[in-house]
């Protein structure tokens, strides 16, 4: 079972630095593009590229699914083992707490310590405007004077009813920017009107391209508020999206989503209490779940010291494609993670956490979700691919699905606008949960969720597109 481990990785290895060819006669033999090798990512697998029949393997009267699969090929990716954890997301949320609490240290309204911030860099050339200095510790609160008191005790609130101390969850709010690489790379919306059409019978259109540019930012009152302005594309920046999202988990859900039931334990100990630290997260939303994405990507970002210019392939969600591609082991005869039919091994014993017959919960060994791991893992060594937590993908959900879609890493992406139709917020959900029937665990099964939405039985896992150890022969 995966646990958490704080790793410092140090380096990317450089294999190759671009220089040019010399003293080759005059001949064509070619230059070497500069390339470097990203490190293993930790606890998770690697899903190498392939080809299957994606859609349902076959007809099913009982549940009325009718086959129309379709031929696709993705390329290869790293997976998450499991389902992210309870522990693993408050590794997001202390890091957003403790980068608040190391924000009001610097600040003059709680003692203006410049300790907690980096002003200049090695060679002492100021950092506009200063960065987080984390390597810092911060002051125990037995310690702490009464100006860094105050700053530690600001994310914390006392409840009117019960008088605990309790996080201000209202305060855990996560800003990134993200920067639309697939519309800044499109022709038609290029800067300059003579690049937009290659057809030279065809005069330039001198109109400037109108774009839709998603901002966000904080009220006095603790508000966030989010737009999408529309405007005229003046350079690269207009692809440049800012968003704020509160990423505290939503523990109500486990009374919102189900009536006349007393689920209050699991609201007030299934996040907070360690007991439940390899469990899946849930209450998470699509929206949260890509916040958690950016923040792992900057994450290890920072810990390689990487040179300025120099990306790597980031974290995010699966497609919807590698999903069930992943699911099914890449073979598209298997309708589940396992081989065959059956949702029960050789020994009788369930397969997946689900609910199997008719709300007996219990008959597969768990009343709601499970520890991640607690169940055998398929071919690709994933573990809860049915079953468990269904999981957010990146893909937005349409009726028609993967048929309007690309026969090559298949996928849709719609942006949805603040005034958009709320019906047009929909993302697709697969893998099925603890709360589901056999039909919604299969692999080939699409069902959908509101992007905002926060439910006790959506979790998610991330991917990374793999790089680098492609084999291509060249020229002799």
């Amino acid at each position: 079972m995966k646990k958490i481990i704080y790793l410092a990785i140090t380096a990317i290895v450089c294999i190759s630095c671009g220089k040019p060819m010399q003293g080759v006669g005059g001949e064509l033999v070619g230059a070497n593009a500069s390339s470097w090798s990203e490190p293993n990512p930790y606890g998770m697998v690697l899903i190498k590229r392939g080809s299957f029949e994606m859609g349902p393997a076959d007809k099913d009267s009982l549940w009325g699914i009718h086959q129309d699969p379709r031929a696709i090929s993705i390329d290869g990716f790293w997976m998450d083992e499991t389902e992210i954890t309870n522990a693993e997301y408050r590794q997001f949320l202390y890091w957003v707490k403790d980068s608040i609490i190391r924000e009001r240290l610097y600040d003059p309204a709680y003692g203006g310590n410049e300790l907690f911030k980096i002003e200049e860099d090695k060679d002492g050339n100021p950092i506009d405007p200063p960065i987080l200095d984390w390597k810092r510790p911060i002051p125990s609160e037995r310690r702490a004077n009464e100006d860094e008191l105050a700053a530690i005790s600001s994310v914390n609130y006392i409840h009117p009813i019960t008088k605990e101390q309790k996080l201000d969850h209202t305060q855990m709010n996560y800003r990134y920017e993200w920067f639309d690489y697939t519309e800044a790379a499109l022709r038609k919306n290029r800067v300059n009107p003579l690049e937009r059409n290659r057809n030279t019978d065809l005069p330039a259109d001198p109109n400037p391209v109108m774009i839709s540019k998603d901002t966000a930012y904080i009220t006095e009152d603790g508000r966030i508020v989010t737009e999408t302005i529309t405007r005229p594309l003046s350079s690269l920046f207009d692809f440049l999206h800012t968003y704020i999202v509160n990423i505290y988990p939503d523990t109500t859900c486990w009374v919102n989503d189900f009536n006349n039931a007393y689920n209050e334990p699991y609201m007030r100990n299934y996040f907070s209490y360690a007991g439940y630290n390899d469990y899946p997260v849930v209450g998470i939303s699509w929206e949260q779940a890509t916040a958690f994405c950016v923040w792992r990507t900057d994450f290890l970002i920072k810990s390689l010291n990487l040179r300025n210019g120099r990306v790597i392939e980031p974290y995010r969600l699966p497609t919807e494609s590698e999903f069930e591609y992943a699911a099914r082991g890449g073979k598209s005869e298997n309708k589940y993670p396992w081989q065959g039919d059956l949702l029960t091994g050789q020994k009788g014993c369930f397969l997946g956490n689900f609910k199997p017959e008719r709300g007996n919960y219990l008959k597969d060994g768990h009343l709601i979700t499970s520890k991640v791991a607690s169940f055998s893992p398929n071919e690709f060594g994933l573990y809860d691919m049915a079953g468990n937590v269904s999981e957010w993908t990146s893909t937005t959900f349409l009726e028609s699905g993967p048929e309007i879609m690309s026969d090559m890493n298949p996928e849709y992406r719609y942006n949805a606008a603040k005034e958009d139709p709320y019906a047009m917020k929909k993302k697709v959900v697969r893998g099925g949960s603890w709360k589901d029937v056999a039909k919604f665990i299969r692999s080939d099964t699409r069902t959908s969720e509101y992007q905002n939405e926060q439910r006790s039985f959506i979790g998610f896992r991330c991917v990374r597109t793999q790089i680098g150890l492609s084999k291509v022969k060249g020229k002799k």
